[in-house]
């Protein structure tokens, strides 16, 4: 998308992820009969889910019959790229167009009934407590499990480096998550100098804004939605604004 526009990308990987308490993930989805449905905000979880499916016998006992009664129950996710992991699992999604937690905290809430059966939510250390808190206040109860860790990428600090040792101060700096602020911004303000003014800071979403602010980085833009298109968009118009 943003080669469409005449940019030229680089893509430098912040995170590492380490999946933990996959037996326990098992175990519970071995029983539908006890949730009302399932949680994703993350693509990270249904990767957990795919490590524990690639063991024969719970692969056979997924496609057997598991699969076919988590259908008989909603699985909420939170944007397009989770939903098309939680399609290759054999899983129908619903709220895909939320886009944030925010968002799908409500879709959830306008669906589900207060005191119904928990639904199941795997999901990673660092998560924030939006819609844990926005479904607690409705009533409706949250089964939260954590499944993966999130570290900072063993290469990030050389990648960073390489970049502008080779390439000089990029016309702009994307951040997909909090994590990608809290690991990469003191390196990128420390090789940019006091060039970091030239930067132009994107978000693609509104929790990424946020904690750009936070940290003190001016957000040029945030898309609109968490698509390549978007995105792209709102970069092209950032710089055109700026005639870079």
């Amino acid at each position: 998308e943003l080669g469409l526009y005449g940019f030229e990308a680089t893509l430098i990987p912040v995170l590492s992820f380490e999946f933990i308490s996959l037996e326990s993930l098992f175990e519970k989805l071995s029983h539908p009969e006890c949730y009302g449905g399932l949680v994703f905000t993350s693509p990270r979880a249904l990767e957990a889910i795919k490590i524990c499916l690639k063991e024969n016998s719970k692969n056979e006992a997924w496609l057997k019959s598991l699969k076919q009664r988590w259908n008989t129950k909603p699985a909420y996710v939170v944007g397009k790229a989770t939903a098309s992991l939680v399609e290759e699992i054999g899983l129908i999604p619903q709220g895909d167009k939320s886009g944030n937690a925010e968002k799908l905290a409500e879709y959830i809430c306008s669906r589900e009934k207060p005191s119904s059966s928990a639904l199941l939510f795997p999901c990673g250390a660092l998560k924030r407590e939006v819609l844990p808190t926005a479904l607690r206040e409705k009533g409706i109860p949250l089964e939260s499990l954590t499944v993966y860790q999130t570290t900072q990428h063993t290469d990030l600090q050389e990648a960073l480096s390489r970049y502008f040792s080779q390439q000089g101060i990029p016309a702009s700096v994307v951040f997909f998550s909090p994590s990608g602020v809290k690991f990469c911004l003191q390196h990128i303000q420390k090789l940019s100098g006091d060039f970091i003014n030239h930067i132009k800071f994107a978000a693609i979403g509104p929790t990424t804004a946020e904690a750009m602010e936070a940290a003190g980085i001016p957000v040029c833009c945030t898309a609109e939605s968490p698509t390549p298109q978007d995105l792209a968009a709102g970069i092209q118009k950032a710089l055109r604004l700026q005639n870079c």
